[in-house]
């Protein structure tokens, strides 16, 4: 067991993780490190967290995987729904001989990442979101059908790039429903309550600009409502607002995101002397 309850491995371990109808491909670098799970965009896959990985180091036990369907190995599952998505941080944690972890989450990573540090205040050690698990209502029928009219026109070029891992395996449908539930769990009174009850370190590191289907100063607004959330409970903060856009914060500003996770790091720590 290491000094944060949890059980280590030596040796960078690669396989496949069994969880209900599926499998997740998943990367556990091993060692007597903070274990940090890192939880991808909606559609993203592990390999965007490399620079991030990078500058952390060795000295961090780094959990990367697919979820379902996503990336190359990942299989089809029967059920892409966001509950399953929180519960399969838990069924890679376990498989893994992990209790305790530092969680990171970018764009809709952001949204599992808060729910799921909000469900287990005894295992996580903390939670940087990245450019992601903010409350805000953008969800209305227009909205809703402009995100099913979007996948409907990138749907006919994804089987072409699903052999490189680049796209999921989800039908244009299957996407479009992630895509609006997710906008019904980032409501105010659905994601509010949920980063109010944390009583864990949170930071998030914020980016500019516009995203991928976005428009206007949409993404900004989202981004101001996190003012009342640091208001209303001091365990969360803003780490960083860097210049990079949504799609890019990873690959530009990798630094700040690392910079994050040992300021939460810091604090699991400071707290642990306390107690």
């Amino acid at each position: 067991m290491t000094k944060n309850g949890t059980s280590s491995t030596t040796s960078q371990w690669t396989g496949m993780v069994p969880v209900d109808d599926t499998a997740l491909a998943v990367t556990d670098t091993g060692g007597p490190g903070i274990p940090v799970v890192y939880i991808n965009g909606q559609f993203s896959t592990q390999g965007y967290w490399r620079r991030v990985i990078a500058d952390l180091g060795t000295g961090w036990r780094h959990i990367t995987y697919d979820e379902r369907a996503r990336g190359k190995k990942s299989k089809r599952s029967a059920d892409y729904s966001f509950e399953t998505v929180v519960r399969d941080v838990d069924a890679v944690l376990a498989a893994r001989g992990v209790d305790r972890a530092l969680v990171v989450g970018w764009s809709y990573g952001g949204y599992v990442a808060a729910h799921w540090a909000n469900r287990n205040p005894g295992r996580a050690l903390g939670a940087v979101l990245v450019d992601g698990g903010a409350p805000y209502d953008w969800m209305d029928e227009a909205m809703e059908e402009r995100i099913r009219k979007l996948f409907r026109r990138i749907g006919w070029f994804s089987p072409l790039l699903r052999p490189t891992g680049l796209v999921p395996r989800m039908t244009a449908e299957q996407q479009a429903i992630s895509n609006i539930e997710l906008g019904r769990i980032s409501r105010e009174r659905e994601m509010g309550p949920v980063l109010d009850n944390i009583t864990v370190p949170v930071r998030y590191v914020l980016a500019s600009g516009v995203s991928f289907g976005s428009k206007g100063d949409e993404q900004e607004r989202i981004r101001r409502g996190l003012t009342a959330v640091t208001a209303r409970n001091a365990n969360i903060e803003i780490s960083a607002k860097v210049a990079s856009t949504h799609g890019s914060i990873l690959k530009k500003d990798f630094r700040a995101i690392a910079a994050a996770v040992r300021e939460v790091a810091a604090l699991d720590r400071a707290g642990a002397r306390k107690t």
